[in-house]
């Protein structure tokens, strides 16, 4: 077994579809409309990486740590999402599917 680890990257427009990346650290990277499709990221880490446009579906989110990620957007009906981690200021991204107004000031 072998892990990745991305610093820094610039990983806009990949294709990780149907991969197994476990454990695998995200550190200030750019994801921007990647595809995760069918990807298994259990216990993965999207530590400050923007992730406009990227694609989850059907998608191993177990663990997943999205806590400091931002731009996320995916329905969790068709994830794998139990215990993955959020910061309350990026809940939006779950509710992203039901195009909701969904008001940041208050």
């Amino acid at each position: 077994m072998f892990s990745f680890k991305f610093e820094k990257s610039q990983l806009d427009y990949s294709t990780f579809y149907g991969t197994k990346l476990k454990k695998t650290k995200f550190t200030d990277c750019s994801l921007k409309e990647t595809d995760f499709e069918e990807a298994d990221l259990t216990g993965s880490v999207f530590d400050n990486c923007d992730l406009s446009g990227t694609s989850f579906v059907r998608t191993v989110l177990e663990k997943v740590d999205f806590r400091t990620a931002r731009n996320f957007g995916f329905d969790p009906a068709v994830n794998k999402v139990k215990q993955a981690k959020f910061s309350a200021l990026n809940l939006a991204g779950l509710l992203y599917h039901f195009n909701l107004d969904i008001d940041h000031d208050n």
